[in-house]
């Protein structure tokens, strides 16, 4: 009998999702004879049961659009806004997945989206997941669809902020997305030829990094390009967070209320206050070495435009993967990629991790081999 396959695409869009939702599909039409259905606005339109028939028409023409056509959204299973409160609708996914008669349910997303299908998982449904995220981050594959393409658009936007850094003889701090993970700031950075790289991975001295702008000078450079992680901090900075949160986690064990609404208070001054570290760290670079400093944000432009062709295939080569482990009932696990290979990983195993750079990868020692400050020495 003909399997039915429900899609959906959760958390941030990302480049690749349109390709990923098209190699599922026209392999599990194509292939296997199965029908595949799509859900609206991730986990949320599972609840709402909206739907959209995925059928060869709906998946022509939809390789090289960015975003997703299946709409996406942030909202998780079992907390869910619904009015004024957050519910667990936990449940009624479950009967909007009864109702289906759906064999398998596909979610495509970052960290977020593999807890909340193993959530489901463990709930009866049979899920399978595949790895979607600008950030690299998600644990047990070798890459994230959308990754690719969003190193593309930072390395050429620090390529052309050159222009403006060598002509006007100043320091421009570029602000590369990433969350807590420094692949994509590393990336751009070594790709694009910054000078000073800074990531979650490694805490930076500002006077390392004025240092070698200054350094950089006196041998004759005018200007110095600074790729910064959104997740960066100074060694002064995460010093600052973790006694905030240190002295949250004591008032909570001693269930001490008074202190702990102060410690509450206390963190989310400190978390508003590191919102504006890269302009904080533009203004310090420019009291510590002379020159002038300009910010640059790239912000949700990484996550924007036509996926690039490597993207495409990663996509295609897990979409395609995902129907045949589904026509083997093969469930509750993420299609990874390992080398050019695919290979089902069970999700407990990549719940709950995230994949940052290792201190002793090959792009950090190319990054230093080149000369290139990482703000810890």
């Amino acid at each position: 009998m003909s399997k039915y396959v429900g899609i959906l695409t959760a958390g941030g869009d990302s480049p690749g999702l349109n390709a990923a939702i098209r190699g599922v599909g026209k392999a599990a039409l194509g292939a296997y004879g199965m029908q595949v259905i799509g859900f609206r606005d991730g986990f949320r339109g599972l609840m709402q049961d909206r739907t959209m028939r995925l059928s060869g028409g709906e998946l022509s023409g939809i390789l090289t659009l960015g975003g997703t056509i299946l709409g996406t959204s942030r909202d998780k299973p079992n907390k869910m806004p619904v009015g004024s409160q957050t519910m667990d609708m936990t449940e009624v996914i479950v009967d909007t997945y009864n109702r289906h008669n759906l064999d398998a349910l596909v979610c495509l997303g970052g960290g977020g989206t593999q807890k909340n299908a193993y959530h489901l998982q463990q709930h009866g449904l049979n899920v399978i997941t595949l790895p979607k995220t600008i950030d690299n981050d998600v644990a047990m594959t070798d890459a994230t669809f959308g990754f690719d393409t969003a190193l593309g658009i930072a390395t050429e936007a620090i390529d052309r902020l050159h222009s403006t850094a060598h002509s006007h003889h100043r320091i421009i701090v570029v602000e590369v997305m990433g969350h807590n993970a420094g692949w994509l700031a590393l990336g751009a950075g070594i790709a694009g030829g910054a000078d000073v790289i800074l990531m979650p991975e490694i805490d930076y001295d500002i006077d390392v990094v004025a240092e070698a702008i200054n350094q950089r000078r006196r041998r004759g450079g005018s200007f110095s390009i600074v790729a910064v992680s959104e997740g960066a901090y100074s060694i002064t900075d995460r010093a600052l967070y973790k006694k905030a949160r240190k002295r949250l986690k004591k008032a909570k064990k001693a269930e001490d209320e008074k202190e702990m609404e102060k410690a509450a208070a206390k963190l989310a001054g400190v978390e508003l206050q590191l919102q504006d570290k890269t302009l904080h760290l533009s203004r310090q670079l420019e009291q510590l070495t002379g020159l002038v400093s300009r910010t640059t944000i790239l912000g949700h432009l990484q996550r924007g435009g036509t996926p690039s062709a490597a993207d495409r295939l990663l996509a295609t080569r897990l979409g395609t993967a995902c129907a045949g482990l589904i026509n083997q009932n093969v469930f509750g696990v993420m299609v990874a990629a390992r080398g050019s290979d695919t290979v089902p990983v069970p999700l407990e195993d990549v719940v709950g991790k995230r994949k940052t750079v290792p201190l002793d990868h090959d792009w950090i020692q190319t990054a230093r081999d080149i000369g290139v400050c990482l703000g810890d020495r």
